[in-house]
Protein backbone atom coordinates (compact mmCIF):
# COMPACT_ATOMS: atom_id res chain seq x y z
CA UNK A 1 0.00 0.00 0.00
CA UNK A 2 2.78 2.39 0.98
CA UNK A 3 3.95 1.45 -2.69
CA UNK A 4 1.01 2.25 -4.03
CA UNK A 5 0.61 6.12 -2.46
CA UNK A 6 4.28 6.65 -3.21
CA UNK A 7 3.56 6.23 -6.94
CA UNK A 8 0.13 8.06 -6.61
CA UNK A 9 2.86 11.32 -5.66
CA UNK A 10 5.05 11.05 -8.00
CA UNK A 11 1.76 10.36 -10.63
CA UNK A 12 0.38 13.53 -9.13
CA UNK A 13 3.61 15.53 -9.30
CA UNK A 14 4.05 15.01 -12.89
CA UNK A 15 0.46 15.33 -14.03
CA UNK A 16 0.33 18.98 -12.22
CA UNK A 17 3.66 19.87 -13.81
CA UNK A 18 2.50 19.15 -17.07
CA UNK A 19 -0.63 20.82 -16.16
CA UNK A 20 1.11 24.13 -14.76
CA UNK A 21 3.29 24.46 -17.36
CA UNK A 22 0.49 23.63 -20.46
CA UNK A 23 -1.55 26.68 -18.21
CA UNK A 24 1.35 28.67 -18.65
CA UNK A 25 1.62 28.04 -22.55
CA UNK A 26 -2.31 28.37 -22.67
CA UNK A 27 -2.15 32.07 -21.02
CA UNK A 28 0.26 33.54 -23.29
CA UNK A 29 -0.53 31.96 -26.44
CA UNK A 30 -4.04 32.78 -26.00
CA UNK A 31 -3.11 36.47 -26.00
CA UNK A 32 -0.54 36.30 -28.65
CA UNK A 33 -3.01 33.92 -31.17
CA UNK A 34 -6.37 34.73 -32.20
CA UNK A 35 -9.35 31.96 -32.39
CA UNK A 36 -9.27 31.78 -35.80
CA UNK A 37 -5.34 31.06 -35.62
CA UNK A 38 -5.76 28.53 -33.22
CA UNK A 39 -8.49 26.89 -34.81
CA UNK A 40 -6.37 25.91 -37.72
CA UNK A 41 -4.33 24.00 -35.56
CA UNK A 42 -7.04 23.14 -33.30
CA UNK A 43 -8.87 21.50 -36.42
CA UNK A 44 -5.80 19.35 -37.33
CA UNK A 45 -4.55 18.12 -34.22
CA UNK A 46 -7.79 16.25 -33.43
CA UNK A 47 -8.05 15.06 -37.36
CA UNK A 48 -4.46 13.32 -36.01
CA UNK A 49 -6.07 12.49 -32.69
CA UNK A 50 -7.97 9.84 -34.33
CA UNK A 51 -4.72 8.67 -35.92
CA UNK A 52 -2.96 8.91 -32.30
CA UNK A 53 -5.58 6.22 -30.96
CA UNK A 54 -4.53 3.75 -33.60
CA UNK A 55 -0.79 4.79 -32.97
CA UNK A 56 0.27 2.38 -30.45
CA UNK A 57 -2.46 -0.18 -31.36
CA UNK A 58 -2.84 -1.64 -27.90
CA UNK A 59 0.88 -2.40 -27.11
CA UNK A 60 1.32 0.07 -23.66
CA UNK A 61 -2.14 -2.03 -22.60
CA UNK A 62 -0.83 -5.09 -23.46
CA UNK A 63 2.59 -4.81 -21.69
CA UNK A 64 0.91 -3.49 -19.18
CA UNK A 65 -1.66 -6.69 -18.11
CA UNK A 66 0.12 -9.43 -19.55
CA UNK A 67 0.84 -11.93 -16.95
CA UNK A 68 4.57 -12.71 -17.82
CA UNK A 69 6.96 -11.19 -20.47
CA UNK A 70 10.06 -12.51 -22.21
CA UNK A 71 12.05 -11.10 -24.95
CA UNK A 72 9.89 -12.62 -27.79
CA UNK A 73 7.25 -10.55 -26.28
CA UNK A 74 8.93 -7.39 -25.95
CA UNK A 75 10.74 -7.51 -29.33
CA UNK A 76 7.22 -8.72 -31.00
CA UNK A 77 6.15 -5.36 -29.41
CA UNK A 78 8.55 -3.42 -30.63
CA UNK A 79 7.88 -4.75 -34.42
CA UNK A 80 3.81 -3.96 -34.29
CA UNK A 81 4.95 -0.21 -32.95
CA UNK A 82 6.93 0.66 -35.81
CA UNK A 83 4.96 -0.74 -38.52
CA UNK A 84 1.60 0.55 -37.28
CA UNK A 85 3.03 4.15 -36.64
CA UNK A 86 4.89 4.42 -39.84
CA UNK A 87 1.88 3.63 -41.40
CA UNK A 88 0.06 6.10 -39.68
CA UNK A 89 2.42 8.90 -40.86
CA UNK A 90 1.85 7.60 -44.83
CA UNK A 91 -1.65 7.95 -43.81
CA UNK A 92 -1.77 11.28 -42.47
CA UNK A 93 0.67 12.65 -45.17
CA UNK A 94 -1.30 11.09 -47.59
CA UNK A 95 -4.66 12.34 -46.41
CA UNK A 96 -3.29 16.08 -45.94
CA UNK A 97 -4.62 17.51 -49.16
CA UNK A 98 -8.15 15.74 -49.68
CA UNK A 99 -8.77 17.04 -46.00
CA UNK A 100 -7.19 20.23 -46.17
CA UNK A 101 -10.13 21.02 -49.27
CA UNK A 102 -12.93 19.23 -47.39
CA UNK A 103 -12.31 21.37 -44.87
CA UNK A 104 -11.57 24.61 -47.46
CA UNK A 105 -8.78 25.32 -45.41
CA UNK A 106 -5.26 25.20 -47.37
CA UNK A 107 -3.38 25.96 -44.19
CA UNK A 108 -4.24 22.91 -42.90
CA UNK A 109 -2.34 20.71 -45.43
CA UNK A 110 1.22 21.89 -43.85
CA UNK A 111 -0.53 21.53 -40.44
CA UNK A 112 -1.23 17.63 -41.08
CA UNK A 113 2.03 17.22 -42.93
CA UNK A 114 3.87 18.69 -40.09
CA UNK A 115 2.41 16.75 -37.12
CA UNK A 116 3.07 13.41 -38.79
CA UNK A 117 6.76 13.70 -38.47
CA UNK A 118 5.18 12.62 -34.44
CA UNK A 119 4.66 9.35 -36.29
CA UNK A 120 7.89 8.61 -37.40
CA UNK A 121 9.54 9.03 -33.65
CA UNK A 122 6.99 7.38 -31.66
CA UNK A 123 8.56 3.45 -31.72
CA UNK A 124 11.94 4.29 -30.37
CA UNK A 125 9.90 5.09 -27.29
CA UNK A 126 7.08 3.04 -27.45
CA UNK A 127 7.79 0.49 -24.91
CA UNK A 128 9.71 3.14 -22.49
CA UNK A 129 6.28 4.08 -20.72
CA UNK A 130 4.00 1.63 -20.46
CA UNK A 131 6.89 -0.72 -19.02
CA UNK A 132 7.89 1.92 -16.73
CA UNK A 133 3.97 2.14 -15.52
CA UNK A 134 4.18 -1.19 -15.29
CA UNK A 135 7.16 -1.17 -12.84
CA UNK A 136 5.60 1.85 -11.16
CA UNK A 137 8.63 3.97 -12.04
CA UNK A 138 6.90 7.30 -12.13
CA UNK A 139 9.92 9.43 -11.36
CA UNK A 140 11.15 8.15 -14.61
CA UNK A 141 7.84 9.17 -16.45
CA UNK A 142 8.00 12.77 -14.36
CA UNK A 143 11.14 13.37 -16.14
CA UNK A 144 9.88 11.94 -19.96
CA UNK A 145 6.41 14.45 -19.70
CA UNK A 146 7.99 17.32 -17.85
CA UNK A 147 10.69 17.69 -20.51
CA UNK A 148 8.09 17.43 -23.23
CA UNK A 149 6.45 20.43 -21.13
CA UNK A 150 9.15 22.37 -20.80
CA UNK A 151 10.25 22.26 -24.23
CA UNK A 152 6.41 22.73 -25.65
CA UNK A 153 5.83 25.95 -23.95
CA UNK A 154 9.18 27.40 -24.44
CA UNK A 155 9.43 26.85 -28.00
CA UNK A 156 5.49 27.41 -28.70
CA UNK A 157 5.95 31.23 -26.61
CA UNK A 158 9.03 32.05 -28.80
CA UNK A 159 7.74 30.78 -32.61
CA UNK A 160 4.36 33.13 -31.41
CA UNK A 161 6.50 36.08 -30.08
CA UNK A 162 8.40 35.87 -33.42
CA UNK A 163 5.34 35.82 -35.12
CA UNK A 164 4.83 32.09 -36.26
CA UNK A 165 0.84 31.82 -36.02
CA UNK A 166 -0.60 29.44 -35.98
CA UNK A 167 2.93 27.33 -37.23
CA UNK A 168 3.93 28.34 -33.62
CA UNK A 169 2.13 25.56 -31.72
CA UNK A 170 2.79 22.92 -34.42
CA UNK A 171 6.51 23.70 -34.13
CA UNK A 172 6.11 23.35 -30.05
CA UNK A 173 3.86 19.74 -30.54
CA UNK A 174 7.28 18.54 -32.34
CA UNK A 175 9.88 20.07 -30.21
CA UNK A 176 8.07 18.58 -27.00
CA UNK A 177 7.97 15.20 -28.82
CA UNK A 178 11.24 15.28 -29.72
CA UNK A 179 12.49 16.35 -26.03
CA UNK A 180 10.13 13.22 -24.88
CA UNK A 181 11.85 10.83 -26.94
CA UNK A 182 15.89 12.09 -25.78
CA UNK A 183 14.84 11.62 -22.05
CA UNK A 184 13.30 8.35 -22.64
CA UNK A 185 16.41 6.99 -24.11
CA UNK A 186 18.49 8.16 -20.41
CA UNK A 187 15.54 6.23 -18.36
CA UNK A 188 14.53 3.52 -21.29
CA UNK A 189 14.69 0.11 -19.01
CA UNK A 190 17.59 -1.97 -19.33
CA UNK A 191 15.31 -5.05 -20.30
CA UNK A 192 13.49 -3.70 -23.68
CA UNK A 193 14.94 -4.76 -26.73
CA UNK A 194 16.33 -2.90 -29.95
CA UNK A 195 15.68 -4.80 -32.62
CA UNK A 196 11.45 -5.98 -33.44
CA UNK A 197 10.72 -9.13 -34.43
CA UNK A 198 7.65 -10.57 -35.72
CA UNK A 199 7.80 -13.90 -34.03
CA UNK A 200 4.78 -13.21 -31.38
CA UNK A 201 2.91 -10.41 -32.87
CA UNK A 202 -0.30 -12.29 -33.79
CA UNK A 203 -1.19 -12.21 -29.60
CA UNK A 204 0.03 -8.59 -29.58
CA UNK A 205 -2.27 -7.84 -32.83
CA UNK A 206 -5.32 -9.65 -31.74
CA UNK A 207 -5.25 -7.95 -28.09
CA UNK A 208 -4.45 -4.74 -29.90
CA UNK A 209 -7.78 -5.11 -32.32
CA UNK A 210 -10.30 -5.26 -29.45
CA UNK A 211 -7.93 -2.86 -28.09
CA UNK A 212 -7.75 -0.67 -29.90
CA UNK A 213 -10.71 -0.45 -32.76
CA UNK A 214 -13.27 0.08 -29.85
CA UNK A 215 -10.75 2.83 -28.85
CA UNK A 216 -10.85 4.56 -32.30
CA UNK A 217 -14.72 4.21 -32.31
CA UNK A 218 -14.58 6.01 -28.92
CA UNK A 219 -12.28 9.05 -30.05
CA UNK A 220 -13.81 9.83 -32.89
CA UNK A 221 -17.26 10.16 -30.25
CA UNK A 222 -14.93 12.44 -28.45
CA UNK A 223 -13.42 14.22 -31.32
CA UNK A 224 -16.67 14.29 -33.25
CA UNK A 225 -17.40 17.73 -31.80
CA UNK A 226 -14.47 19.62 -33.21
CA UNK A 227 -15.04 17.98 -36.87
CA UNK A 228 -18.72 18.85 -37.19
CA UNK A 229 -18.12 22.14 -35.75
CA UNK A 230 -15.20 23.06 -38.16
CA UNK A 231 -17.30 22.15 -41.23
CA UNK A 232 -20.57 22.92 -40.07
CA UNK A 233 -19.78 25.93 -38.54
CA UNK A 234 -16.26 27.74 -38.80
CA UNK A 235 -13.27 27.85 -37.95
CA UNK A 236 -13.41 30.23 -34.79
CA UNK A 237 -16.30 28.31 -33.37
CA UNK A 238 -14.16 25.06 -33.58
CA UNK A 239 -11.25 27.18 -31.74
CA UNK A 240 -13.95 28.84 -28.78
CA UNK A 241 -15.71 25.16 -28.54
CA UNK A 242 -12.04 23.68 -28.18
CA UNK A 243 -11.18 26.29 -25.13
CA UNK A 244 -13.96 25.17 -23.46
CA UNK A 245 -13.00 21.73 -23.74
CA UNK A 246 -9.67 22.48 -22.84
CA UNK A 247 -10.68 23.71 -19.48
CA UNK A 248 -12.70 20.93 -19.10
CA UNK A 249 -9.72 18.71 -19.60
CA UNK A 250 -8.26 20.23 -16.33
CA UNK A 251 -9.98 18.13 -14.19
CA UNK A 252 -8.50 14.70 -16.38
CA UNK A 253 -5.20 16.25 -16.82
CA UNK A 254 -4.69 17.14 -12.44
CA UNK A 255 -6.28 14.38 -11.75
CA UNK A 256 -8.20 11.65 -13.88
CA UNK A 257 -4.75 11.29 -16.06
CA UNK A 258 -2.82 11.20 -12.37
CA UNK A 259 -4.67 8.68 -11.18
CA UNK A 260 -5.25 6.12 -14.48
CA UNK A 261 -1.81 5.47 -14.47
CA UNK A 262 -1.77 3.91 -11.04
CA UNK A 263 -4.99 1.97 -10.58
CA UNK A 264 -4.52 0.80 -14.43
CA UNK A 265 -1.26 -1.54 -13.19
CA UNK A 266 -3.33 -1.83 -9.93
CA UNK A 267 -6.46 -3.14 -11.36
CA UNK A 268 -4.20 -5.70 -13.12
CA UNK A 269 -2.42 -6.96 -10.56
CA UNK A 270 -5.36 -7.24 -8.38
CA UNK A 271 -6.96 -9.17 -11.15
CA UNK A 272 -3.40 -11.89 -11.55
CA UNK A 273 -3.13 -12.20 -8.16
CA UNK A 274 -6.77 -12.54 -7.20
CA UNK A 275 -5.31 -12.58 -3.18
CA UNK A 276 -9.02 -9.93 -2.03
CA UNK A 277 -12.45 -10.90 -2.35
CA UNK A 278 -14.05 -8.79 -4.96
CA UNK A 279 -10.66 -8.80 -7.33
CA UNK A 280 -10.21 -5.04 -8.21
CA UNK A 281 -14.15 -4.11 -8.11
CA UNK A 282 -13.46 -2.75 -4.15
CA UNK A 283 -10.56 -1.09 -5.22
CA UNK A 284 -12.77 0.63 -8.23
CA UNK A 285 -15.24 1.88 -5.89
CA UNK A 286 -12.68 2.67 -3.58
CA UNK A 287 -11.18 4.88 -6.70
CA UNK A 288 -14.14 6.56 -7.77
CA UNK A 289 -15.33 7.69 -4.33
CA UNK A 290 -12.01 9.60 -4.02
CA UNK A 291 -12.43 10.84 -7.66
CA UNK A 292 -15.98 12.28 -7.47
CA UNK A 293 -15.22 13.69 -4.19
CA UNK A 294 -12.61 16.09 -6.59
CA UNK A 295 -14.57 16.04 -9.30
CA UNK A 296 -18.17 17.16 -8.36
CA UNK A 297 -16.83 20.45 -6.45
CA UNK A 298 -14.54 21.06 -8.69
CA UNK A 299 -16.99 20.78 -11.75
CA UNK A 300 -19.81 22.78 -9.59
CA UNK A 301 -16.79 25.67 -9.16
CA UNK A 302 -16.14 25.85 -13.01
CA UNK A 303 -19.97 25.96 -13.87
CA UNK A 304 -20.33 28.67 -11.63
CA UNK A 305 -17.06 30.57 -12.29
CA UNK A 306 -16.83 29.80 -16.20
CA UNK A 307 -16.71 33.42 -17.17
CA UNK A 308 -14.43 35.22 -14.74
CA UNK A 309 -11.85 31.89 -15.02
CA UNK A 310 -11.88 32.34 -18.83
CA UNK A 311 -11.14 36.06 -18.85
CA UNK A 312 -8.42 35.36 -16.12
CA UNK A 313 -6.95 32.77 -17.79
CA UNK A 314 -7.37 33.26 -22.13
CA UNK A 315 -8.42 37.18 -22.13
CA UNK A 316 -11.70 38.72 -22.63
CA UNK A 317 -11.62 37.54 -26.76
CA UNK A 318 -12.14 34.22 -25.51
CA UNK A 319 -15.47 35.22 -23.78
CA UNK A 320 -18.07 33.54 -25.77
CA UNK A 321 -16.32 29.78 -24.46
CA UNK A 322 -17.64 30.53 -20.69
CA UNK A 323 -21.41 29.45 -21.27
CA UNK A 324 -20.04 26.60 -23.23
CA UNK A 325 -18.26 25.37 -20.18
CA UNK A 326 -21.02 25.84 -17.81
CA UNK A 327 -23.18 23.66 -19.96
CA UNK A 328 -20.70 21.01 -20.18
CA UNK A 329 -19.90 20.71 -16.50
CA UNK A 330 -22.82 18.73 -15.85
CA UNK A 331 -21.59 15.78 -18.84
CA UNK A 332 -17.76 15.90 -17.16
CA UNK A 333 -19.18 15.29 -13.23
CA UNK A 334 -21.73 12.41 -14.64
CA UNK A 335 -18.67 11.04 -16.44
CA UNK A 336 -16.11 10.99 -13.43
CA UNK A 337 -18.24 8.13 -11.88
CA UNK A 338 -17.70 5.88 -14.86
CA UNK A 339 -13.84 7.60 -15.51
CA UNK A 340 -12.28 4.42 -13.83
CA UNK A 341 -14.20 1.68 -15.93
CA UNK A 342 -12.28 1.54 -18.94
CA UNK A 343 -8.88 0.66 -16.97
CA UNK A 344 -11.36 -1.76 -15.10
CA UNK A 345 -12.62 -3.37 -18.12
CA UNK A 346 -9.32 -3.73 -19.76
CA UNK A 347 -7.13 -5.06 -16.89
CA UNK A 348 -9.87 -7.64 -16.03
CA UNK A 349 -9.32 -9.10 -19.48
CA UNK A 350 -12.88 -7.67 -20.79
CA UNK A 351 -11.75 -5.87 -24.09
CA UNK A 352 -14.24 -7.07 -26.39
CA UNK A 353 -16.99 -5.73 -23.71
CA UNK A 354 -14.97 -2.47 -24.16
CA UNK A 355 -15.26 -2.42 -27.50
CA UNK A 356 -18.55 -2.61 -28.07
CA UNK A 357 -19.12 -0.14 -25.33
CA UNK A 358 -16.80 2.60 -27.16
CA UNK A 359 -18.31 1.66 -30.16
CA UNK A 360 -22.28 2.32 -29.23
CA UNK A 361 -21.28 5.22 -27.53
CA UNK A 362 -19.32 6.74 -29.90
CA UNK A 363 -21.88 6.27 -32.86
CA UNK A 364 -24.99 7.57 -30.43
CA UNK A 365 -22.61 10.64 -29.92
CA UNK A 366 -22.12 10.89 -33.46
CA UNK A 367 -25.38 10.87 -33.99
CA UNK A 368 -26.83 13.34 -31.28
CA UNK A 369 -24.05 15.69 -32.76
CA UNK A 370 -25.16 15.54 -36.47
CA UNK A 371 -28.36 16.68 -34.91
CA UNK A 372 -27.42 19.31 -32.55
CA UNK A 373 -24.75 20.97 -35.15
CA UNK A 374 -27.16 23.17 -37.24
CA UNK A 375 -28.41 25.18 -34.16
CA UNK A 376 -25.26 26.72 -32.74
CA UNK A 377 -22.73 26.37 -30.79
CA UNK A 378 -24.99 26.01 -27.35
CA UNK A 379 -27.05 23.28 -28.69
CA UNK A 380 -23.58 21.22 -29.47
CA UNK A 381 -22.96 21.39 -25.34
CA UNK A 382 -26.11 20.40 -25.22
CA UNK A 383 -25.59 17.16 -27.30
CA UNK A 384 -22.36 16.54 -25.52
CA UNK A 385 -24.20 16.63 -22.22
CA UNK A 386 -27.16 13.95 -23.70
CA UNK A 387 -24.68 11.65 -25.56
CA UNK A 388 -22.72 11.58 -22.31
CA UNK A 389 -25.05 10.60 -20.42
CA UNK A 390 -26.12 7.77 -23.08
CA UNK A 391 -22.54 6.74 -22.83
CA UNK A 392 -22.38 6.56 -18.26
CA UNK A 393 -26.29 4.60 -19.02
CA UNK A 394 -24.22 2.02 -21.11
CA UNK A 395 -21.30 1.95 -18.78
CA UNK A 396 -23.12 1.24 -15.94
CA UNK A 397 -24.69 -1.82 -18.01
CA UNK A 398 -21.56 -3.28 -18.68
CA UNK A 399 -20.06 -2.63 -15.03
CA UNK A 400 -23.44 -4.52 -13.79
CA UNK A 401 -22.85 -7.62 -16.18
CA UNK A 402 -19.36 -8.33 -15.76
CA UNK A 403 -18.88 -7.18 -12.58
CA UNK A 404 -22.15 -7.51 -10.94
CA UNK A 405 -22.12 -4.21 -9.44
CA UNK A 406 -25.52 -2.78 -8.69
CA UNK A 407 -26.98 0.68 -7.84
CA UNK A 408 -27.10 0.73 -4.56
CA UNK A 409 -23.80 -0.73 -4.07
CA UNK A 410 -22.70 2.19 -6.31
CA UNK A 411 -24.28 4.55 -4.73
CA UNK A 412 -23.09 3.70 -0.92
CA UNK A 413 -19.55 4.48 -2.66
CA UNK A 414 -20.72 7.76 -4.13
CA UNK A 415 -23.13 9.17 -0.95
CA UNK A 416 -20.52 10.89 0.88
CA UNK A 417 -19.01 12.53 -2.32
CA UNK A 418 -22.54 13.91 -2.89
CA UNK A 419 -23.40 15.05 0.59
CA UNK A 420 -19.62 16.67 0.20
CA UNK A 421 -20.40 18.55 -3.01
CA UNK A 422 -23.39 20.06 -1.34
CA UNK A 423 -21.37 21.15 1.45
CA UNK A 424 -19.30 23.32 -0.96
CA UNK A 425 -22.42 25.02 -3.05
CA UNK A 426 -22.54 28.15 -1.14
CA UNK A 427 -19.87 29.82 -2.12
CA UNK A 428 -19.92 29.12 -5.74
CA UNK A 429 -23.77 30.19 -5.88
CA UNK A 430 -23.12 33.36 -3.98
CA UNK A 431 -20.92 34.13 -6.32
CA UNK A 432 -23.46 33.88 -9.16
CA UNK A 433 -25.37 37.10 -7.48
CA UNK A 434 -21.28 39.12 -7.05
CA UNK A 435 -19.12 38.20 -9.72
CA UNK A 436 -20.27 40.85 -11.91
CA UNK A 437 -19.81 43.42 -9.27
CA UNK A 438 -16.18 42.44 -8.37
CA UNK A 439 -12.57 41.79 -10.72
CA UNK A 440 -12.45 38.26 -12.20
CA UNK A 441 -9.37 37.70 -9.84
CA UNK A 442 -11.56 38.44 -6.50
CA UNK A 443 -14.26 36.44 -7.16
CA UNK A 444 -12.31 33.66 -8.34
CA UNK A 445 -9.86 33.46 -5.13
CA UNK A 446 -13.01 34.67 -2.58
CA UNK A 447 -14.75 31.45 -4.29
CA UNK A 448 -12.12 29.27 -4.39
CA UNK A 449 -11.24 29.66 -0.62
CA UNK A 450 -14.28 29.32 0.65
CA UNK A 451 -15.08 26.18 -1.40
CA UNK A 452 -12.09 25.00 0.04
CA UNK A 453 -12.38 25.54 3.57
CA UNK A 454 -15.72 23.94 2.99
CA UNK A 455 -14.26 20.89 1.37
CA UNK A 456 -11.71 20.38 4.10
CA UNK A 457 -14.53 20.65 7.02
CA UNK A 458 -16.69 18.10 4.48
CA UNK A 459 -14.39 15.95 4.24
CA UNK A 460 -13.67 15.16 7.81
CA UNK A 461 -17.10 15.87 9.00
CA UNK A 462 -18.42 12.90 6.61
CA UNK A 463 -15.57 10.90 7.36
CA UNK A 464 -14.78 10.58 3.69
CA UNK A 465 -12.21 7.87 2.35
CA UNK A 466 -10.56 10.61 1.01
CA UNK A 467 -9.56 12.35 4.44
CA UNK A 468 -7.84 8.79 5.18
CA UNK A 469 -6.01 9.55 1.51
CA UNK A 470 -5.24 12.92 2.84
CA UNK A 471 -4.00 12.61 6.16
CA UNK A 472 -1.44 9.18 5.29
CA UNK A 473 -0.12 11.85 2.47
CA UNK A 474 0.50 14.58 4.75
CA UNK A 475 1.99 12.54 7.26
CA UNK A 476 4.26 10.95 4.59
CA UNK A 477 5.20 14.55 3.16
CA UNK A 478 5.25 15.46 7.22
CA UNK A 479 7.82 12.87 7.75
CA UNK A 480 10.33 13.28 4.49
CA UNK A 481 10.48 16.98 5.90
CA UNK A 482 11.52 16.37 9.62
CA UNK A 483 14.07 13.37 7.94
CA UNK A 484 15.83 16.51 5.63
CA UNK A 485 15.66 19.34 7.98
CA UNK A 486 17.35 16.87 10.51
CA UNK A 487 20.31 16.18 7.59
Amino acid sequence: MNATRHSFLFSFAEKYTVLLLGMAATMVLSRLLTPAEVGVYSLGAVLVALAQVVRDFGVGQYLIQEKTLDMHKLRAALATSLIVAWLLAALVLAASAPLAHFYEEPRLKLVLQLLSINFLLIPFSALTLPMLRRQLRFRAIYAINAANSVTNLLVGVSLALLGCSYMSLVGAVLAGSLASLLTSLLVRPRELPWLPSWRGMKAIVTFGAYSTGGGLIDEAGLVAPDLIIGKMIDIESLALFGKAQSMLGIFNQAITSAVSPVVFPLFALRNRDNREEGGAVPVYLRTISCMTALSWPFFLFLSCMALPLVKVLYGEQWGASAPLISIMCLSSAVLSMFSMARYLFVATGQMRAQARLDAWAGLLRVAVLLGAAPFGLLAVAWGVVASTLLRSWLIYGCLRRLSGLEWRVLFQALRKSLLLCALTAPPPLCMLVWHPHVTPLLALSVTALSMLACWMAGIFLLKHDIATEFLLLLRKLTGRLFAANSH
